[in-house]
């Protein structure tokens, strides 16, 4: 259910966009961070707080933010001929660790199939290293120059030392240019090494994948099962044709009974993983491309999954991983809080640039869909456990449904860049024939968090010296991000009216969600 990310190339899936504002684990892949930043201590004295509670420490854990060059373009389609400003960013990169492990690195963009280009990257790190030791020789001459204009000096030999300052300065202007360029290059290059992998993953394409669980059994129709284009179509609860007229293809209306069940799937949902001490949250479904990038997707690359709005440096977005992974962007929080845990609902948007033929029929695969996914921020050493902890929710949740499924360690190929592990759970799907998949939960180690800037402050050690200062506060650690879809609508509306199909037509509501849909057991064929 992840985005692509990381592909070469630079086209762009686009949306007009009318009068817009002027707008400004490997723990080895290292990134800086680039703010100042506000610690929780306000809160740091309980861990009982309620999820809502914890929504108010992003109040409290806002950074400063430190202002970075902008990119200017204007947007053609707008009669104002507005001006808007690209928001730029760096990640501060380990590019000595790479280096110093080059053939790992190189092993693991190989494993994972990915078009970084190591090469190119260490070249022009090099070069940047070459020019920053000529700024920095520069920079000191420039200094001797005006520490000898302060003292008392020969008319001559002053106008000496200002023609020599100009020419340096000058000439480091010219540096500082192509450095800032050179870093640029680098760092867009930089920005496609995949994260590490972990060690049991298994190495090849999505066909070396191995089963973890299996659960349940295919069921046994004493009659032909239909896929659930049509009995959705017989029970009048999907109409794709109005769609295409309206839309296009691979968008859907939802009607009468339908709409019911995404609602009581939704809200069944949400009850269920908030239980588990998540948070509930409802997302921005635009969110800048910058932050898309930060969190491992690519925008801009050929075959992206994502739709990008025309003359704006905005994106719709493909997954609530992104707008829930920018809450705590650029921060520092307190450790007492961690794990942060969400589960957030969102309307989700992906170009499905190449899906095609009846494996992406019907509402298997759409280019918009309502989506809840969870999300964690913890401690480095507990992502392990974490990822345990998504993956049998999700079990949970699809077992208590009654689906026949099997949850899959997913091959090294079909890892996203962001991913160290990922899980993916494939639901039975006797329309289709086939198994389809319904979830996945990925570990991202601190992938995410070293480029969106997103910190934990360990708890101090007693001290003996209450005037020590700022400086021996524990250092500051990456948190790790992990990612899991507790409810794909659309996929879990196909295996429902797939597998609960009767004879007559009917389809059967499943227990669980009845309470949420108005005591309703049976959507029945209409009359007439």
């Amino acid at each position: 259910m992840g985005l692509q990310s990381c592909l070469g190339g630079s086209t762009l899936q686009t949306l007009k966009h009318a009068a817009i504002p002027t707008s400004v684990s490997s723990s080895r892949f290292i990134f800086k961070p680039i703010s100042k930043t506000l610690t929780l201590n306000s809160l740091s004295h309980s861990r009982r707080h309620s999820p809502f509670t914890l929504l108010f420490a992003r109040a409290l854990s806002a950074p400063a933010v430190q202002a970075s060059p902008a990119t200017e373009f204007k947007d053609n389609n707008d009669n104002n001929n507005s001006t808007v400003l690209k928001t730029q960013w760096k990640a501060a990169i380990d590019f000595k660790w790479i280096r110093d492990n080059k053939e790992a690195v190189a092993v693991n963009i190989k494993n994972r199939n990915s078009n970084a280009n190591l090469e190119l990257v260490l070249q022009l790190y090099d070069k940047m290293s070459h020019l920053q030791k000529e700024v920095e020789q520069l920079r000191g001459e420039r200094n001797v120059v005006a520490n000898k204009m302060k003292g008392k000096l020969e008319q001559s030999e002053r106008m000496r030392l200002i023609e020599e300052g100009k020419n340096l300065k000058e000439a480091l202007m010219t540096l500082e240019d192509d450095l800032v360029k050179l870093k640029d290059e680098l760092h867009q290059e930089a920005q496609c090494i995949p994260n590490m992998t972990h060690p049991d993953v298994p190495i090849g394409g999505e066909d070396c994948s191995t089963v973890r669980k299996m659960v349940g059994s295919p069921r046994e129709f004493g009659f032909l099962a239909k896929d659930h284009v049509q009995v959705g179509k017989e029970l009048d609860l999907l109409d794709f044709d109005a769609a295409a007229e309206v839309s296009g293809s691979k968008f859907y209306y939802l009607k009468n009974e339908a709409v019911m069940l995404e609602m009581g799937l939704i809200n069944w949902t949400l009850s269920e993983v908030m239980k588990r001490g998540f948070t509930p949250l409802t997302t921005p479904e635009i969110v800048r491309s910058s932050v898309v990038e930060k969190c491992g997707f690519q925008p801009r690359a050929e075959n992206t999954q994502v739709y990008s709005i025309e003359g704006s440096d905005q994106c719709l977005i493909g997954t609530a991983e992104i707008p829930v992974g920018g809450i705590h962007m650029d921060s520092i929080i307190a450790e007492s809080l961690l794990p942060l845990k969400y589960v957030a609902f969102s309307h989700c948007f992906r170009t499905e640039a190449g899906a095609a033929g009846t494996a992406s029929r019907g509402l298997y695969r759409v280019h918009q869909f309502s989506k809840l996914e969870m999300f964690i921020l913890c401690r480095p050493e507990e992502s392990d456990s974490h990822h345990e902890e998504l993956i049998k929710i999700e079990e949970d949740l699809f077992s208590s449904l009654g689906l026949h499924y099997k949850t899959l360690d997913m091959a090294s190929e079909d890892l996203g860049a962001p991913a160290y592990r990922k899980f993916d759970v494939e639901a039975w799907m006797p329309g289709l024939g086939r198994y389809g998949e319904i979830s996945s939960a990925s570990n991202c180690t601190d992938y995410q968090s070293r480029r969106l800037g997103i910190r934990f402050r360990p708890s101090e050690p007693p001290t003996t010296n209450p005037k020590k200062s700022k400086g021996s506060l524990a250092p500051a650690r990456f948190v790790h991000t992990l990612n899991a879809t507790a409810c794909a609508i659309p996929r879990m509306i196909v295996c429902l009216l797939e597998n609960y199909q009767q004879e007559d037509g009917s389809v059967i509501i499943p227990e669980p969600l009845r309470p949420f849909m108005g005591g309703l057991e049976l959507i029945a064929p209409k009359s007439g």
